[in-house]
């Protein structure tokens, strides 16, 4: 996490190569998200319960299912990370009109009003506000490197968790003490894009609500570190990512071996068309001499019938589900230049006389029209 100046004490306890040993957690942690998993899942679980798709071997269990589901849905993230260079993770909030969302205010505020009460109370009760701080040194923790430093010592010794509940014994708990020294911590370690909400921590006066903004800041924390490993491991899996994925897919056929039957099928579809047998004959040879398919032949065949895909009707092959997206936006574009390429012919057929001293016609009309064809999909 790139940090300011009033930030360089925590520089002088981190290891240049922190970032990247956290690698593996955060791949771990991100897999999970709810973008990379559902593509896999959906397709798979389609091709299950398709009578015309191969059953599976009897030796194929659900946790075969359910690694193999993992082993592209962390082959996707780091696919992503390498081809996208504006690739980062964004909090996934809820619709607010949704159940989901309504269930989640709700009991996130009944938690802080119970913590309101518990505090006003006569005595004081402390426990959620304690399990509030445990929580809270956890995650300033995992911002750190393993291992001992002044930083990590600090927290440990100010967050005592066991000191604070004996001084909650004898009411002699300084939570707002313990809140600003959280927040002044958060300030010291977050990124500069943060430094206004740390200002508006400190300038809150409500416990209950100090508290609260402080888990809402330090979520936003967790995904600018999460953002910036990204950005400093991007290099090594661009450098890595073929022989990785390669080995991703082994796995995947090794558990389950009928995994890639669409790409199977894609390809012989490719190598029974008229066209690539056409195209495949030699110069000079006869139209009755036997062609000889080449495998880059076929291969650019494939890719050259992902331009026309159906993605309605048709699964993508299992090898490009992590290149959907950007293969069905370059299909919307093809269709976009045939529907620019039309319009600037019929124009040029029936006003091409009175169009010749106007050069900048044709560029303008392709201007409009590439704006007007903006978000047009195969219907």
């Amino acid at each position: 996490m790139p940090l300011n100046d009033e930030k360089q004490c925590v520089n002088d306890d981190q290891q240049s190569d922190s970032e990247s040993s956290r690698f593996s957690e955060s791949m771990a942690s991100l897999s999970d998200y709810e973008c990379s998993r559902q593509s896999f899942t959906s397709d798979f679980s389609s091709k299950s319960s398709s009578p015309a798709s191969t059953s599976p071997p009897g030796g194929v269990t659900f946790d075969d299912v359910m690694a193999a589901a993992k082993n592209l849905s962390d082959m996707t993230l780091a696919h992503e990370i390498a081809v996208n260079e504006n690739f980062q993770l964004k909090q996934n909030a809820l619709p607010e009109n949704s159940l989901a969302g309504q269930v989640k205010r709700v009991v996130h505020q009944a938690f802080w009003d119970v913590l309101e009460a518990d505090l006003n109370a006569e005595p004081p009760q402390y426990e959620y506000a304690i399990r509030l701080f445990e929580e809270i040194r956890e995650i300033l923790l995992s911002f750190l490197t393993p291992g001992g430093n002044r930083l990590h010592n600090q927290i440990c010794e100010v967050l005592d968790i066991d000191l604070i509940r004996q001084q909650a014994k004898h009411s002699a708990v300084d939570i707002q003490g313990l809140a600003n020294y959280v927040i002044s911590t958060m300030g010291k370690m977050c990124a500069p894009v943060r430094d206004e909400d740390i200002r508006e921590l400190k300038a809150t006066t409500n416990i209950v609500e100090m508290l609260r903004q402080i888990f809402r800041v330090l979520d936003l924390m967790r995904l600018d570190m999460t953002n910036f490993v990204i950005r400093n491991i991007r290099p090594y899996i661009q450098r890595d990512l073929v022989e990785y994925e390669r080995n991703k897919f082994q796995g995947i056929l090794e558990e389950t071996p009928n995994a890639l039957s669409q790409t199977t099928e894609w390809l012989k579809e490719s190598m029974g068309e008229e066209s690539l047998s056409e195209t495949a004959l030699a110069p000079g040879a006869e139209q009755s001499s036997t062609p000889s398919l080449s495998p880059l032949l076929v291969l650019n065949n494939c890719y050259l019938k992902l331009l026309q895909w159906d993605y309605q009707t048709k699964v993508l092959p299992e090898t490009l589900v992590t290149d959907g997206t950007r293969l069905q936006e370059l299909t919307e574009k093809l269709n976009q230049l045939k529907m620019i390429a039309c319009l600037s012919l019929i124009t040029n057929n029936m006003v091409g006389a009175i169009t010749e001293g106007l050069p900048g016609l044709a560029n303008r009309l392709k201007r409009i029209s590439a704006v007007l064809l903006e978000g047009m999909t195969k219907e």
